[in-house]
């Protein structure tokens, strides 16, 4: 059973996660930032993971510490979930095109938090959803859920496109990451012992 249920309480933000790493990609999202919603449910459905997300927070304001501590409650919950990672691939990769946008996601599940992203929006919104919020995220996720993780939009000219395929990609690897090794059953997939 690796599913997780984490809550953040700030004076800035509240957050509910929920998931499932062995689900269907099943998900309810409602964060008040509607494009950051579209993103979390390319990971659920590309990833194949079941999630229920609710945040309510201080978008009077903007909608950066709302998307921040999203990052950081989903990436508690990831690392709840996946245990001590005994008999999981650790590893995960993945390229996802959309129309002439492309991008590649590599991920460790090291237990060393470290992003590299590299993603030369074309404008700095997409609607109202400030493009640098993405970054945000992911450093929030890959620090909270102590995951190497490298992020590059190899080509895009549609900003919306080269979002979507880094956070599609981003699901994919993911899955690849967490799925159970049959050659590994119940062995971590480290010289050290532990992850």
């Amino acid at each position: 059973m690796r599913k997780a249920d984490i809550t953040r309480n700030t004076r800035e933000t509240q957050i509910q996660v929920q998931i499932d790493l062995d689900g269907t990609g099943k998900q309810t999202i409602d964060t008040g930032v509607p494009f950051l919603d579209h993103m979390l449910d390319q990971i659920a459905r590309h990833g194949l993971i079941d999630m229920n997300i609710k945040a309510n927070g201080d978008l009077h304001i903007d909608a950066h510490h709302t998307v921040e501590d999203v990052g950081i409650t989903f990436g508690q919950a990831l690392l709840k979930a996946v245990g001590d990672k005994a008999g999981i691939r650790r590893y995960g990769h993945a390229y996802v095109p959309m129309d002439e946008a492309l991008s590649r996601v590599v991920i460790d599940l090291s237990g060393r938090p470290m992003l590299t992203y590299d993603v030369p929006f074309t404008r700095a919104r997409i609607g109202d959803f400030d493009v640098d919020l993405a970054r945000e995220f992911f450093q929030g996720l890959a620090n909270s859920s102590l995951m190497t993780l490298h992020i590059d939009n190899l080509r895009g000219i549609n900003a919306h496109h080269q979002c979507e395929t880094v956070f599609k990609a981003f699901g994919r690897a993911l899955r690849m990451a967490v799925e159970m090794d049959p050659g590994q059953k119940g062995v971590i997939p480290s010289t050290k012992g532990v992850l």
